[in-house]
C-alpha cells in the first residue's frame, strides 16, 4: 500500500465521519432569530423547536419533504460507498487489485454527494422556511450539519484525486 492510498484512506474516512455527523444532526437550516423568542432547527428528517424559552422539542417529520428525503437517500448511498471505499483501500494493502475498484466506488460516492448538494436547496420552498428554491430567506441560515456535509463533499473530492493519482503531492 503506497503513501497515496494511505492518505486517501484517511481522507475518505474523515469525509465519512463528517457525512454521518451531518446526517445525525438536525442543524441543516437554522432560524436566525435575534429576539430569542423562537428557535428552529431543521434537519433532513428531524425538526427541533424552542418556543418562548421552553425546552427544545424535536420530532421526526411525518410528511417527508421529497427534496430532503432524496438528499438523505443520496447522502446515505454516498456514505455506504465511502465506507466501502475505505475498507477496500485498507484491503488493497494485501490485494492490490482492489484499489482500482475502491477508486470507482469512491467516485460513485462523490457523485452521490454532488447530487445531494444540488437537490438540497430546492427544499427551501417549504412552508416552514418560506423561501424559494436555491434562495434561503434572511430569517434563516445554513447550519452546522450543512457545513459538515459540504466539508465531507470536498474531502471526498480531494480523496478521489489522491486515490486516482490525478493530483500528486511531492513527498
Amino acid at each position: 500500500m503506497d503513501k497515496l492510498n494511505v492518505i486517501s484512506s484517511i481522507f475518505f474516512f474523515l469525509a465519512d465521519v463528517f457525512a454521518v455527523t451531518s446526517l445525525g444532526l438536525p442543524y441543516w437550516i437554522v432560524s436566525d432569530s435575534s429576539s430569542g423568542v423562537e428557535d428552529t432547527h431543521l434537519g433532513l428528517i428531524e425538526v427541533c423547536l424552542t418556543i418562548y424559552g421552553r425546552p427544545k422539542a424535536c420530532y421526526f417529520t411525518s410528511a417527508a419533504r421529497p427534496e430532503w428525503a432524496l438528499t438523505f437517500f443520496f447522502i446515505s448511498i454516498g456514505v455506504l460507498c465511502i465506507t466501502t471505499t475505505v475498507i477496500l483501500l485498507v484491503a488493497a494493502h494485501w490485494y492490490e487489485q482492489l484499489a482500482k475498484h475502491a477508486r470507482w466506488i469512491g467516485f460513485t460516492g462523490m457523485v452521490c454527494f454532488c447530487i445531494a448538494a444540488v437537490i438540497f436547496p430546492v427544499g427551501f420552498r417549504m412552508d416552514e422556511i418560506g423561501g424559494r428554491p436555491y434562495q434561503l430567506p434572511a430569517s434563516f441560515r445554513v447550519g452546522l450539519s450543512y457545513i459538515f456535509f459540504i466539508l465531507a463533499l470536498w474531502i471526498t473530492v480531494i480523496s478521489e484525486l489522491l486515490a486516482g493519482k490525478v493530483c500528486l503531492p511531492h513527498f
